[in-house]
C-alpha cells in the first residue's frame, strides 16, 4: 500500500511539474504590450499583423491599456508589461525610481502636439503671466518637460508657480471649473479641449522641446527576445508609413476609440510623429539634457545615465535602418 501511494505521489508531482513547466513556458512565448489609448500602438493592435508576424515564431500578443505614461511605465517596473511607448519624461522618472528599462526605438519629434492651455477668457497672456498661478499636468509625463522648458524660456523658475497633479480626465475638470489657470497637455485632449472648450494655446513645444515618444522594453525581455523586438520595431514602423501617407484612414479608425468627433481626432493625428528610429546620440543627449533638468531640480532622488540604457539592436537590423 505504501509503495502505491508513494508512487500515486510521484505521478502526481510529475504532473504538477509539467504543468508549472507548461505554465512557465506560456508565459515565455507571451509578449505583453502596454498602449494607450491613443498612438501607433493602437493603430497596430488592430491591424493585427503583429500577431500574425510573432506567431509564426511561437509567441503570442498580449494587450493592456494604460491611462498615461507614468502608469504604465510602473507596468513595466512591477514586470506586468514587457513593452510599451510613452514620452520624453516617464522614462526618465521610471529609471530614477529602478525600473529595469531599455530604450528601444523613437518616433519623430511631435513638437506640436503638446501645450499648455488656458481658458479662452483668461487674462493670462503669456508665460511670463503664469507667476503665482496654479498649473495643472500629470506628474511625470511628457508635458512635465515642457512646462519646465517654457517656464526657463520666460525667465521664470519652476518654484514661481503652483503644480497641481492630476491625470488627464480629472485635469480637464478642474481646468473647466476653472480652479486651475493653465492646463499643460497633450494630444488628443489638446486638441479636443482647444476645440470644444475653445481653450487658447499659451504654448507648443515648438523650439523647446521635441516631444519625442520612446518605445522600451524590460532589459530582461529585450536581452533574451531580440528577434521578437526586431519583428515589432519592424511593424510600428510599417504602421507609422501607412498612417504618414494615410491620415484620413486613421482618423476614421481612431475616432470612435477615442470617442470624439473626427474633426479633432485628425487635428491630432496630424500633430502626431510616426515611425520607430533606433536612437542616435543626438536623441540620447537630448534625454540625457531631461534627466539632467529633473534631477537639478530635485525632482527624481539621483543622476542618471540615459546611454546606460539604450537597447543595441543586431548588427543587420541596425544596418536596415
Amino acid at each position: 500500500m505504501r509503495t502505491v501511494i508513494l508512487r500515486r505521489g510521484l505521478v502526481a508531482l510529475f504532473a504538477a511539474a509539467v504543468t508549472f513547466g507548461a505554465i512557465t513556458q506560456a508565459q515565455a512565448e507571451t509578449l505583453r504590450i502596454g498602449y494607450q489609448k491613443y498612438g501607433t500602438l493602437v493603430l497596430l493592435k488592430a491591424k493585427g499583423t503583429l500577431e500574425k508576424r510573432l506567431a509564426a515564431q511561437g509567441v503570442d500578443v498580449q494587450w493592456t491599456e494604460f491611462p498615461g505614461g507614468p502608469q504604465l511605465l510602473e507596468g513595466l517596473n512591477v514586470g506586468s508589461i514587457d513593452f510599451g511607448v510613452t514620452g520624453e519624461t516617464p522614462p526618465v522618472f521610471a529609471q530614477a525610481a529602478g525600473a529595469d528599462l531599455l530604450y528601444v526605438a523613437y518616433e519623430p519629434p511631435a513638437p506640436h502636439s503638446e501645450a499648455i492651455l488656458v481658458p479662452k477668457d483668461s487674462p493670462i497672456k503669456s508665460v511670463q503671466d503664469l507667476k503665482g498661478k496654479k498649473v495643472v499636468l500629470n506628474k511625470g509625463s511628457n508635458v512635465h518637460y515642457l512646462l519646465v522648458r517654457a517656464l526657463e524660456d520666460a525667465g521664470l523658475k519652476y518654484t514661481d508657480i503652483q503644480t497641481v497633479f492630476l491625470p488627464p480626465a480629472d485635469a480637464r475638470a478642474a481646468f473647466e471649473r476653472g480652479s486651475v489657470d493653465a492646463w499643460v497637455i497633450w494630444d488628443p485632449y489638446q486638441a479636443a479641449a482647444e476645440q470644444q472648450l475653445q481653450a487658447r494655446t499659451l504654448r507648443d513645444g515648438q523650439g523647446i522641446v521635441d516631444n519625442h515618444q520612446f518605445y522600451l522594453a524590460t532589459k530582461p525581455y529585450a536581452q533574451k527576445n531580440p528577434e521578437v523586438i526586431k519583428t515589432l520595431v519592424e511593424e510600428v514602423r510599417a504602421v507609422g508609413e501607412w498612417s504618414k501617407a494615410n491620415p484620413q484612414d486613421v482618423t476614421q479608425q481612431v475616432s470612435p476609440l477615442l470617442g470624439l468627433p473626427t474633426d479633432i481626432t485628425l487635428t491630432s493625428v496630424k500633430r502626431q510623429g510616426y515611425g520607430a528610429l533606433f536612437l542616435t546620440p543626438e536623441v540620447v543627449a537630448a534625454q540625457q539634457k531631461i534627466a539632467d533638468s529633473f534631477y537639478q531640480l530635485k525632482l527624481i532622488p539621483k543622476p542618471l545615465s540615459i546611454k546606460d540604457v539604450i537597447w543595441t539592436p543586431p548588427a543587420a537590423v541596425a544596418k536596415a535602418q
